[in-house]
């Protein structure tokens, strides 16, 4: 990689563009980057890195996205920028970064925040012009990251090689020079290494010891159904042996249940065979003891059978009276029902005749049947006056309604009238009502023309107020920042008079005998002068110069900010003129309440039009309302005439025909009332002769069926017929006896009850004794013999668990093994690792001596070949080894440790490491070659045959076509490199200045 320019604008210190030519710069090989403290000298490496990477080093990056990396020196319209033109891989590319920038905003006032913005450009030699390769931030970050190989904090320490941290290292104990290599190599991935395998191994461990935990409980269940038979192993989970001791205990449980098992078996058989023979014996002496039972039962039945003969001979002749009484039972039914209607008949006829007058209490059926026909004919001759009479109720009717019209369209003139009467009164007050609510809007429409610049006048004027009480603070302040300014100044001249006073002191600080005077050349100094009291020294007066440019920068960001608050004020007095801003809120409030009056009045205007046209649609309707009335008046007149002649005539036919009762309906109802009574009469009269023949023919029939059945009389079969539920229970009697007899003769006759009933008593209580005790014998032997089974399964089961379950854990217990082997190997733990090495020390070992091989090349060089750096793995007291540094005295021939070097050869021995850093770093990184390299303080402290030494090392990277930029503040510097890039600062930012090349 090589730099060919740099151009940065309005970055850090440097408030306009500046470009840095670094071939012309790299031509002479060496080239010092100098100039004062705080000038800028880091602002130009952090500028390329920003380039390269899009950030800068450390904590220089700040907040804000990138805003912090703007120059507080810039013109506001000035955007941040970097461009960096490099060759890396054979390829010329060009980078451009634009960080975020927040600019004054183009409308109004404020200010807004542009994105940052990248481009990525590569020159075509061919056609000879720069092409675009990318916009996108991500895509240029992983193109140039690829094409250098290595990440942003690589390159600042292989590049912009970090000389503090590298005198550090040297005289750092082993842990701290650890944690540094860690960062320059970035060896976390090793370290992750080691963690990942002690999880590995806490996991595996957890699970082979959850394994065994599981196995021992397994175990204590094969204890518990052995029957505390078995022995345990006394280990713990995790322990060795415990799989095997468990599967051995396991295995002899089981052997021992299955020959209880088998005993248990044997038992069985014999308590089963026993119990047989008792159910036998019991089951015999059940059956004889039934037999002599039934037998006993069956005499004492027959005793009661011979008892009851007598009562069963009167059943069975009450069944047969009643059997011959059936018979006579329809012919007692008929005349019952014929007795029961006449009787009905005849309470029925006495009733309607008890209704009619007493000239009909002697009539016949035909007498009253022609009465009644009289009574229908008279009845139908009324039809016509019935009509006449609805006719007439309905003329009433017609007319009352005729009334109601005529005195609603009354009210209803009326009522029309009365509101026709004060219409144009209404009329005038509505068209009023919508003039004025006119006029208030065209009113409304001027004042709103007046409110927005009335409103934007009273901002101005309130705005005026506000920037005249800045104006008067700001002048306040650029009148105490003049002074302070001044009094800074004058310090500072004060202070640098007295420093040239006596300056001859402090030149002659630096003598020493034998080494020429920096004035006239002497190399003997016999009366140098001394520092009196009061002596003011270089850092005095820059620290006075550094106050006083403080001071003048902060004077001229308070004018700068009371000329923009006088503008602003300029602008705001302009719009809102001299108006005292009370008086104008008074005007503006006055012209509001105006608006807001003629608004009040403007919105009545629709609700006034919408008034006028509903009472012009009332007016219409009123008018048509009285017309309709009218008309309906006159059409009552000859209606109501017609109706007073149809009711005259009608009440003429009435009279006629309602006799001397006040209405026909009256005279119908007692029609009709008489006609009903006369024919009921008849009916009931016809219905009682019929029922009293057919009672005359029953009373025949009946005594014919009771001669017929044997009774002498009617009321004899009468008396002899049973009802159903008596005929049932008689005939249930006489089955339940003769059922019993033939039962009691079946069992007698029975040949082996009646052999039984010769022998002795059954003694049932001893055989169901002995047959209890076999019973009992066998459920003891089924117990025992289930759980002899069951324990047996139940060992089975656990030991078949217990076998899958070590046959599991075989595999996770190697896996555990291997793992902790190596995770012991890899943190030093292990008896294996002799020196107790952690993996990550191991590399970082490894890439110690590279650098020590690399670092010793240029140290034997700077140190005339003295010095030797060498890696070291001895353990330290009771530490661990790997990460010693140490440096070979040629001069003693002794090796000794890196922190007994003095200031200067630590300098160029940190130097030399970090120059071996940066050969091993780039090989690491695939071998780009970086030719431009940045070498940071220190130089200060070499004597001048040291630094010529150290230049001559850093002189030959040229042999390797390397260009080495050295920062530093040593003058001497500046006389042996011609090549210079200077950083001059000053109160409008700093500038470069670059000679030489």
């Amino acid at each position: 990689m090589r730099l060919h320019r740099l151009a940065v604008t309005a970055f850090g210190p440097f408030g306009g563009t500046q470009t840095v030519d670094f071939d012309d710069l790299s031509a002479a090989g060496l080239f010092l980057l100098h100039g004062p403290t705080g000038a800028g000298k880091t602002s130009v490496l952090d500028a390329v890195c920003y380039a390269l990477y899009g950030s800068v080093p450390g904590a220089r990056q700040g907040g804000g996205q990138g805003l912090t990396l703007r120059s507080d020196h810039a013109a506001p319209g000035t955007r941040t920028e970097v461009a960096l033109e490099l060759t890396v891989a054979g390829r010329r590319l060009e980078i451009t970064r634009q960080p975020p920038w927040e600019r004054p905003k183009k409308r109004g006032t404020g200010t807004t925040v542009d994105k940052a913005q990248t481009w990525l450009r590569e020159y075509d030699t061919t056609a000879g012009t720069w092409k675009d390769l990318s916009r996108s931030h991500q895509e240029i970050g992983e193109e140039i990251t690829q094409l250098l190989g290595m990440s942003r904090e690589q390159f600042c320490q292989v590049v912009l090689l970090p000389q503090g941290d590298f005198a550090r290292f040297l005289r750092a104990d082993a842990e701290a020079r650890g944690k540094l290599l860690g960062r320059l190599f970035d060896t976390r991935r090793f370290a992750d290494v080691e963690k990942r395998l002690a999880e590995r191994r806490r996991a595996t461990e957890t699970q082979v010891r959850d394994g065994d935990a599981e196995l021992l409980a397994d175990a204590h269940r094969m204890q518990q159904a052995a029957g505390d038979a078995m022995e345990l192993p006394e280990l713990g989970p995790g322990e060795p042996g415990l799989a095997e001791a468990v599967l051995g205990a396991a295995a002899v449980a089981r052997s021992t249940a299955r020959e209880q098992l088998t005993v248990a078996e044997c038992t069985l058989t014999a308590a089963e065979s026993a119990q047989a023979a008792a159910g036998r014996a019991l089951d015999d002496v059940r059956e004889l003891a039934r037999l002599q039972q039934r037998h006993a039962e069956a005499r004492e039945r027959a005793a009661r059978l011979e008892e009851g003969a007598g009562a069963y001979r009167e059943a069975q002749a009450l069944m047969e009276r009643a059997r011959k009484a059936e018979a006579v039972a329809p012919a007692l039914d008929l005349r019952e029902s014929a007795d029961a209607e006449h009787r009905q008949a005849s309470a029925a006829e006495a009733r309607a005749r008890a209704l009619l007058p007493e000239s009909f209490a002697d009539a016949g059926v035909a007498g009253l049947a022609a009465a009644a026909r009289r009574a229908t004919e008279e009845l139908g001759g009324l039809d016509s006056a019935r009509r006449a009479e609805r006719r007439l109720a309905e003329l009433l009717d017609e007319r009352a309604g005729l009334d109601r019209q005529e005195r609603a369209d009354a009210d209803v003139l009326q009522e029309a009238e009365a509101w026709l009467d004060g219409w144009e009164e209404t009329r005038t007050g509505l068209q009023a009502r919508i003039d004025s609510a006119q006029r208030a809007a065209a009113l409304a429409e001027q004042l709103a023309v007046r409110r927005e610049p009335a409103r934007q006048r009273l901002r101005a004027a309130r705005l005026r107020d506000q920037l005249t009480e800045d104006t008067n603070r700001a002048v306040d302040r650029v009148r105490r920042a003049q002074e302070e300014t001044l009094r800074a100044k004058q310090h500072w001249l004060d202070l640098k008079e007295q420093r040239l006073t006596g300056i001859a002191a402090e030149l002659a600080a630096n003598l020493t005998d034998g080494t020429p005077c920096a004035v006239c050349g002497a190399t003997e100094h016999p009366a140098p002068a001394r520092k009196v009291a009061g002596h003011v020294d270089r850092e005095a007066e820059e620290d006075a110069l550094a106050a006083y440019q403080r001071a003048d920068e902060q004077r001229a960001e308070d004018e700068r900010r009371l000329g923009a608050v006088r503008e602003a004020l300029a602008a705001a007095t302009a719009e809102a003129g001299d108006t005292p801003t009370d008086r104008l809120a008074q005007e503006t409030d006055e012209l509001e309440k105006q608006y807001a009056q003629a608004r009040q009045g403007a919105a009545d205007l629709h609700s006034a039009q919408e008034a006028l046209r509903q009472a012009g649609h009332e007016h219409e309707r009123r008018v048509a309302v009285r017309q309709e009335a009218a008309v309906r008046t006159a059409a009552r007149v000859g209606h109501r005439e017609r109706l007073e002649r149809e009711r005259a005539a009608l009440e003429e036919e009435l009279d006629r025909a309602r006799g001397d009762l006040d209405s026909v309906a009256a005279r119908a109802a007692q029609l009709e009332r008489r006609t009903a009574l006369l024919t009921d009469a008849a009916d009931a009269a016809r219905v009682a002769e019929d029922t009293a023949q057919r009672l005359k023919v029953a009373d025949a029939r009946l005594a014919d069926a009771a001669f017929r059945a044997g009774f002498e009389t009617p009321q004899a079969a009468a008396a002899a017929l049973l009802d159903n539920a008596s005929h049932r229970e008689l005939q249930h009697r006489l089955d339940t006896w003769l059922h019993e007899e033939a039962a009691v003769r079946a069992v007698l006759a029975e040949a082996d009850t009646a052999a039984a009933a010769g022998q002795r008593p059954a003694d049932v209580a001893s055989a169901q004794q002995a047959a209890d005790e076999a019973t009992r014998r066998l459920r003891d032997a089924a117990s025992a013999h289930d759980a002899a089974a069951r324990r047996c399964a139940e060992l089975d089961r656990l030991a078949t668990r217990a076998t899958a379950s070590v046959r599991r854990l075989a595999p996770l217990r190697e896996e555990y093994d291997r793992v902790a082997r190596m995770a012991g190997l890899t943190a030093g733990t292990s008896a294996d690792n002799e020196r107790r090495m952690r993996l990550e020390s191991y590399v970082l070992a490894a890439r110690l001596e590279q650098v020590a091989a690399a670092a010793t090349v240029r140290l034997r060089r700077m140190s005339s070949g003295r010095y030797t750096l060498v890696h070291s793995d001895d353990r330290t007291g009771r530490g661990r080894s790997g990460l010693g540094l140490h440096v070979v005295d040629a001069w003693t021939g002794r090796e000794r440790d890196t922190a007994t070097l003095s200031g200067g050869e630590t300098f160029f021995a940190s130097l030399a490491l970090a120059l071996g850093l940066a050969d091993v770093v780039t090989d690491e990184a695939g071998g780009v070659r970086l030719d431009t390299l940045f070498i940071d303080e220190g130089f200060g402290s070499l004597d001048d045959q040291t630094l010529d030494e150290v230049l001559d090392v850093l002189d030959s990277l040229r042999e390797r076509d390397r260009s080495v930029g050295i920062v530093s503040h040593v003058p001497d510097l500046r006389r042996r490199i011609h090549a210079q890039l200077e950083v001059v600062k000053g109160r409008s930012g700093s500038v470069l200045r670059q000679r030489g090349g």
